[in-house]
């Protein structure tokens, strides 16, 4: 089990990349692991919400935010449709940031 003080500090300096509503569930999964697992966590690559963000609102027609989460499939609609006329791009400059944060959850779920 890890330390109160370990958990903390991951959690202070990674919280802008998970959704706030699931921080406490995220502690309380930190708690239980091992060193080993802990130190595997620190390596994921974490998407940046604000990155994508930018990215969302100068690159967003051309689809490179979706491609940027793995969202392959939505990343060529909106590349090959301009976004949809601009609608996709405009959602999901409201949306991008959630979104990286849910993918930088579930990443971390996945190996806990």
């Amino acid at each position: 089990m890890l330390d109160q003080q370990k958990i903390d500090m991951y959690i202070m300096t990674n919280q802008k990349y998970y959704p706030e509503e699931k921080i406490v569930y995220l502690k309380d999964k930190l708690r239980t692991m091992d060193d080993e697992k802990f130190s595997l966590i620190s390596t994921i690559e974490l998407k940046d919400p604000t990155t994508l963000l930018l990215v969302s609102i100068f690159l967003g027609v051309l689809g490179i935010d979706r491609f940027m989460l793995g969202d392959t499939g939505m990343g060529i609609l909106k590349l090959l449709t301009a976004g949809c006329c601009g609608i996709l791009v405009i959602i999901d400059w409201f949306t991008i940031s959630k979104k990286a944060k849910e993918v930088n959850f579930n990443k971390l779920m996945s190996l806990v």
